[in-house]
């Protein structure tokens, strides 16, 4: 029951601070929604530092892990959102911008994650 609610928590917290970033950075002006962008690399770089830190001399505990890890970083990222928010600039036939963004979140994301658990060394 602790770590269901240490999930639930890291999960609030983390969609509110994903929710924060949509609201001030996505505009539907600039084709791009840099704020779900930023929330998925930013996401990316501390779960590799979190699961870094953790494989690290057992310096989380695994409640801290699940808190972090899996609730906050669970909660910020977004996956889902990152899939509709593609089909609706392909659906608007704004091809560029949905390469452009596509690419980069994937590679920027598996970059964040390595530079995360370098950084946790």
């Amino acid at each position: 029951m602790k770590q269901l609610l240490l999930v639930f928590l890291g999960g609030g917290f983390g969609s509110m601070l994903r929710f924060a970033f949509g609201k001030f950075l996505n505009n539907s002006q600039n084709g791009i929604p840099y704020g779900t962008f930023a929330a998925n690399v930013i996401g990316s770089l501390l779960i590799g530092l979190i699961l870094g830190l953790a494989a690290k001399n057992d310096t989380l505990s695994s409640n801290q892990t699940l808190l972090l890890a899996t609730g906050f970083c669970g909660g910020f990222t977004t996956f889902s959102t990152f899939a509709y928010e593609n089909h609706v600039l392909l659906k608007s036939g704004d091809f560029m911008s949905f390469a452009i963004y596509t690419i980069a979140s994937f590679v920027l994301g598996f970059l964040a994650v390595f530079f995360g658990m370098y950084l946790a060394k």
